[in-house]
């Protein structure tokens, strides 16, 4: 069914079509909706599942770990300070093999206070040892929802997996999305089944406590799992291609870089206003290309150098700094180019932060900076004599 609907509502439907058995919810804008709707479903009987609404953010994840603990399929969505607040469950989740399912709706951090959306929330937890993903529009959205179960849950991987949106831009906007039917969704996402659970008939340990030399390994495990992730993401592509008919790229996808001279990596939901320019520089001679991320964790280390192979120049537009050195996508990326062994001279554009417009002419002006030897580290919409940077 074709429907135009927002961002938090598209996912919502995703989710609603993934059959979980648990949904932990906390307002906070602007993820809000997407319980609303969660919780206006179960109350209309479209959707079978125990809506929780808990205190906090915390008590949020805390509900979905524990539910997933006793082998139910769980959700929950936050935001901005409430992933924030969330940041010691995260471990949790990732430590104990939980395949949670979470919607982050990318908003700024505190101080000063601001509703609008960057991805420093997200960008700054990369390390908990969740899957991080960040889709470009609202069909993604809901897409990837029923992969990301899909992939959480298989046995190889057991990680937790969070689906980031960019706030307002994605979740309150409006689009013309198709909502496949239930029968499609179960034929793609099988009924969860783990050992990773309670039970009494064949009791274990769970949330134990070990020393040094054990704690090594299991961590060790908590990186062979995600690095398996890679794998396991291409087959449920693949798999969901062969069900709804729709084809995603994987961790990345390369726009026009073939033989492109220059490129801008970027992430989320401005891919599309930089693709929709590459092609505008295409027409005027420019071998402009975009390559966009679409997995922070696991990072597409492999992807990434084989596409930026012989390119003369790249920027990393991102929104995100990590304060007093560079934006995190830039870090990553560099040191892809550098473990690959690719001379490569790259610039970082940060724009964007507290919800900033990112416009067409920027992203022109990002292409043009490329052409020549520009600054490392650029702030967009701030004039040069403002900083030393």
């Amino acid at each position: 069914m074709r429907t135009f609907i927002s961002g938090n509502e598209a996912l919502a439907h995703g989710i609603r079509l993934a059959r979980p058995h648990v949904i932990s919810a906390y307002p906070i804008t602007p993820q809000t909706t997407v319980v609303e709707h969660l919780s206006s479903m179960c109350s209309a009987g479209k959707l079978t599942a125990e809506f929780v609404h808990v205190e906090s953010e915390h008590s949020a994840l805390s509900c979905a770990i524990g539910a997933s603990a006793t082998g139910a399929r769980t959700f929950t969505a936050t935001s901005s300070q409430g992933l924030l607040y969330m940041a010691e469950c995260l471990h949790y989740a990732a430590g104990g093999r939980f395949p949670v399912v979470m919607m982050n709706a990318n908003r700024s951090t505190a101080l000063p206070w601001n509703i609008y959306g960057d991805q420093r929330d997200s960008m700054g937890l990369l390390d908990q040892g969740w899957i991080q993903l960040y889709v470009e529009n609202a069909q993604e959205a809901l897409d990837m929802s029923l992969v990301a179960y899909r992939v959480a849950e298989d046995s190889r991987v057991l990680t937790p997996f969070m689906i980031n949106m960019d706030g307002f831009v994605l979740t309150h906007t409006y689009e013309v999305v198709d909502i496949p039917d239930q029968e499609l969704a179960d034929r793609f996402l099988p009924s969860y089944v783990t050992d990773n659970r309670f039970d009494f008939d064949s009791p274990k340990s769970m949330a134990f406590s070990v020393g040094p030399e054990q704690n090594f390994r299991f961590k060790f495990r908590e990186h062979q799992a995600m690095n398996r992730a890679k794998k396991v993401i291409a087959e449920a592509e693949k798999s969901f291609a062969e069900v709804f008919g729709r084809q995603y790229t994987g961790l990345v996808e390369n726009y026009r870089c073939d033989d492109a001279e220059y490129v801008i990596v970027t992430i989320g939901s401005v891919s599309g206003l930089v693709r929709s320019v590459v092609d505008e520089l295409r027409r005027d001679g420019v071998a402009a290309g975009l390559l966009k991320i679409r997995y922070m964790r696991p990072f597409p280390d492999a992807e990434i150098a084989e596409i930026l192979r012989g390119v003369k120049a790249v920027g990393v537009l991102e929104k995100d700094i990590s304060f007093g050195y560079e934006g995190t996508v830039f870090t990553n990326v560099n040191s892809a180019l550098q473990v690959a062994g690719l001379s490569v001279r790259t610039s970082n554009f940060i724009g964007g932060l507290g919800g900033a417009d990112i416009s067409r002419e920027q992203i022109r002006d990002i292409f043009q900076s490329l052409e020549s030897d520009g600054r490392r580290l650029n702030f967009l919409g701030i004039n040069r004599e403002e900083y030393d940077g």
